[in-house]
């Protein structure tokens, strides 16, 4: 069995932080590009096409295509695969490893834990499988459970740079930071090459206003790999943070060109041009944002203001009426939203009014949070 060492799939943000970068980080981050190591695995697999029309009743034949398909991203074939081989035999521990791999690589997690508990059940023991079984806790944001298989690993394999990792972002999301960088660290001394965890040391470092250090590690990351989405926002928040603003939008923009998923680096672009008032250019980064993160601090409020700004009043009523519903009670949405309502209905000039509820008074205008 070819052994797992790149890491697994990451579906968990990094917590401890401002409440902008409190969301999940969309389509999960991998440690190493599958399309730069398809060829070795797709060749292996198709050599064992000819064994299989020879042997077709033999299992692990299809447990070792699995395995291939696996390591060259062919998830669906290599999880049909595997159940082919469960269904010749069910008894290999290792042949559940194989089908809980597949199953979190589709980001099923409580399946991949069901799996996971077979393998062991029937025998099967490796760092790999707590590795497997850490991970899809911390998925899952069951931060103790996590640690408890994360440190069965690292029993199991003192070393393993993944487990290191995975405990890293764990404490990160229990508001650890010392113990979140401490590990980080320990994983980066282990495996120096590796983007993500220099990503997530940049990352957490920005969140806790230590931007020197957040520069060291995005720099060298950005050296490693320069078309990494992630650093670049990395790189960007930290001269934000260090009031260069024009450095800090270059990097946004070229984070966003590089991955279109980082919503963070979008929030900060139109964040950026609604302070300059220049509304038709904060309205498609702010609106892209939160497709992803709907809770962004002032998001939705910046968009309904610049399409208030912009003319389109009838959108913007639309907007301030999600916020009513997001926050119950609050006049100042209320109001917001009826104010919008009547000037729609100014300008299409409606003769027919809807009745105004006398109890809301105009409030005073709110202006927008202030992001630390």
């Amino acid at each position: 069995m070819a052994v797992i060492r790149r890491f697994l799939p990451l579906l968990l943000c990094v917590a401890a932080i401002s409440a902008c970068d409190q969301a999940p980080t969309g389509p999960p981050a991998t440690m190493v590009n599958l399309a730069t190591v398809q060829s070795g695995p797709q060749l292996q697999a198709e050599t064992l096409e000819g064994a299989i029309a020879r042997q077709p009743r033999k299992a692990s034949l299809y447990a070792r295509r699995a395995t291939f398909r696996l390591d060259a991203g062919q998830i669906g074939p290599a999880l049909a695969d595997i159940d082919q081989a469960l269904k010749l035999d069910d008894d290999p521990g290792e042949f559940y490893f194989i089908r809980a791999r597949a199953l979190r690589a589709q980001n099923r997690l409580e399946a991949t834990l069901a799996a996971a508990a077979e393998a062991s059940k029937r025998g099967f023991s490796s760092p790999e499988l707590n590795l497997l079984v850490g991970e899809t806790h911390l998925a899952a944001r069951r931060h103790q459970a996590a640690l408890d298989h994360l440190d069965r690993a690292l029993q199991q394999e003192p070393e393993l740079a993944a487990a290191l990792f995975y405990k890293g972002l764990a404490h990160a999301a229990l508001a650890d930071t010392a113990q979140a960088l401490d590990y980080l660290r320990a994983s980066l001394a282990r495996d120096p090459h590796q983007p993500e965890i220099l990503h997530q040391l940049a990352f957490l470092s920005n969140a806790n206003r230590r931007p020197a250090a957040a520069a060291v590690y995005a720099t060298r990351g950005l050296r490693l790999a320069p078309t990494h989405g992630p650093l670049w926002y990395d790189y960007g928040r930290q001269h934000e943070l260090q009031n260069r603003p024009d450095s800090a939008i270059y990097a946004y923009t070229r984070a966003v060109e590089l991955d279109t998923t980082l919503y963070r680096a979008d929030y900060r672009l139109g964040l950026a041009a609604f302070k300059k008032r220049r509304y038709a250019e904060a309205l498609p980064h702010l609106q892209r944002a939160l497709r992803r993160a709907s809770r962004l601090p002032g998001g939705r409020q910046m968009v309904a203001e610049s399409l208030e700004a912009m003319g389109r009043t009838t959108e913007a009523v639309a907007q301030y009426r999600i916020l009513v519903a997001e926050n119950p009670g609050n006049k100042h949405w209320t109001y917001r939203a009826w104010k919008a309502g009547e000037r729609a209905r100014q300008l299409r000039g409606d003769s027919m009014r809807r009745p105004v509820r006398q109890a809301i008074a105009p409030l005073v205008e709110r202006s927008l949070p202030t992001l630390r």
